[in-house]
């Protein structure tokens, strides 16, 4: 067996997306290099962290992707959502349909290449896929952790990864590893989301996580002290990552279903999150009100700053009013009630 890395030349914007598609193409290991995420860390005048002078500015402007594949004698295995769970109306088609299945390596490249492309109808993604090498098991399997430390995501709330010694047991404490399928926290949106939960979760708030992804934020609500949380998303591989960091977290109660809002029968929840994308917050936003308590709060984010009158628009029209604007870099999330 040999591993093989492949390369992603990519954009702020696209880099969880690409995450997200590596990790349903099955890579055994996902590392991201954000420029960006480094300076924003370095500059924070509560981080511990510091870089030599030049250092940021040498990592340029790029976001560089790294997926991790193995080779068997066979080809390379890839595998991705099942059939069954296939949704020709729902934005997991961005990702398309893999099933289970070996392939030699210029056609797992092409077909990497190509659910690149498929994300590029959606977001910039830069420069895009960037050539793949061979490494050796001591080259990827731990070198990459030493670029990642525990990081405040809220003014609470610590994201630490499993093999680091967390910044304070005082904090909100969240086990996660980056590279973790469907987001780690990093990201702009799941912070701006994780700030307004911070100041907004009480004891008595029965939550919604739509879009729930690795499951973090139905995890920070729950460890806010929410009394419910239930956690969907249209993608089952999703589901499954979701609910093993719930279980690795200790928050056992956390329901994960996979499902999308339509589908879900609930009509009282005091807080519904959704982290998702623009056009699909403005797609759902009609249906929010049906599944929100009289006094209940939605929160939404995922927005480009480009887009942001568009869902202010579609939340308005909904019968949402926009309480809170929230921004951080290029990236918006609302603070909801009804009108």
């Amino acid at each position: 067996m040999r591993w093989i890395e492949i390369t992603v030349t990519t954009t702020e914007e696209a880099s969880d997306a690409i995450c997200e598609m590596l990790a349903q193409m099955g890579a055994d290991g996902i590392s991201v290099c954000d420029p960006y995420e480094i300076k924003r860390i370095i500059e924070d005048p509560d981080s511990l962290a510091y870089a030599d002078d030049g250092y940021v500015d040498s990592l340029g402007t790029d976001v560089i992707v790294r997926g991790y594949f193995a080779e068997f004698d066979e080809g390379i295995r890839l595998g991705a959502k099942e059939e069954e769970y296939f949704n020709p109306e729902g934005v997991g088609t961005i990702y398309a349909n893999i099933s289970s299945k070996t392939f030699p390596v210029d056609e797992a490249m092409d077909l990497v290449k190509r659910r690149i492309e498929s994300i590029a109808e959606f977001l910039d993604i830069g420069k895009g896929f960037d050539g793949y090498r061979y490494v050796k098991d001591e080259d990827w399997e731990n070198s990459w952790k030493k670029d990642y430390k525990p990081f405040m995501i809220s003014r609470r709330v610590e994201i630490c990864p499993s093999w680091e010694t967390p910044i304070s047991e005082d904090n909100v404490v969240i086990m996660l590893d980056p590279g973790s399928a469907f987001g780690s926290g990093t990201h702009e949106t799941t912070s701006l989301c994780a700030s307004i939960l911070d100041d907004i979760v009480s004891e008595d708030d029965v939550v919604l996580d739509l879009g729930t992804g690795s499951g973090i934020l139905a995890i920070i609500c729950e460890k806010l002290g929410a009394k419910e949380v239930d956690a969907y998303d249209i993608d089952r591989l999703a589901v499954d990552v979701a609910r093993e960091n719930c279980m690795n977290n200790g928050c056992d109660s956390i329901t994960c279903k996979t499902g999308e809002l339509k589908d879900i029968s609930e009509s009282n929840y005091s807080i519904i999150v959704a982290n998702i994308i623009a056009d699909v917050i403005c797609a759902i936003a009609k249906d929010v009100p049906s599944h929100l308590s009289k006094e209940g709060k939605f929160v939404c984010s995922g927005i480009v700053n480009s887009k942001k009158e568009m869902v202010r628009k579609a939340l308005f029209e909904a019968g949402l009013n926009v309480e809170k604007e929230v921004t951080k870099n290029d990236w918006v999330a609302f603070l909801c009630s009804l009108a």
